[in-house]
């Protein structure tokens, strides 16, 4: 684990505490990709006795957040960042161990070039997969963020 991502489950326990009880834990972040973790408990499941979706919503979420917050981190500038929409696709039961990544860092130095430039928001959509631990993607959510300097 990176000490970005040790220090970011700490900030977790503090800032994001709900996601933190549920489990939900960054493993890895650079620029490009972003690992989180989940695992299925009593404390996170729904009444069909698997992970309830929310839950997966936050850890989905946190895998391209945390590149974004990283690399706003990293700009020196004072820049706000939202999820502005979502979606979702729920394709097998999460049970077990769900890992969620995001590999499009890419796409946050293009809208963080083009806001710093301008001045203007700029918004990009951003992807994360859960696969269980038999390597079968249990869900995919697509955010779209939104960065902008703050005046």
């Amino acid at each position: 684990m990176s000490t970005y991502s040790s220090k970011f489950n700490a900030f977790a326990f503090f800032k994001l505490p709900s996601a933190w009880w549920c489990g939900v834990r960054l493993r890895s972040c650079d620029e490009n990709k972003a690992i989180v973790t989940v695992k299925h408990s009593w404390f996170n499941q729904n009444p069909f006795k698997s992970m309830y979706w929310a839950v997966q919503g936050m850890a989905a979420e946190l895998s391209t957040g945390a590149m974004v917050n990283a690399q706003i981190r990293g700009r020196g500038k004072d820049i706000s960042m939202l999820v502005a929409n979502n979606k979702a696709n729920f394709s097998k039961k999460a049970t077990g161990k769900i890992t969620f990544t995001c590999q499009d860092g890419n796409k946050i130095k293009e809208a963080l070039d083009q806001t710093i430039a301008t001045g203007e928001g700029q918004t990009f959509w951003m992807d994360s997969v859960g696969i269980n631990e038999a390597g079968l993607v249990v869900s995919t959510f697509n955010f779209e963020w939104t960065v902008k300097l703050r005046a």
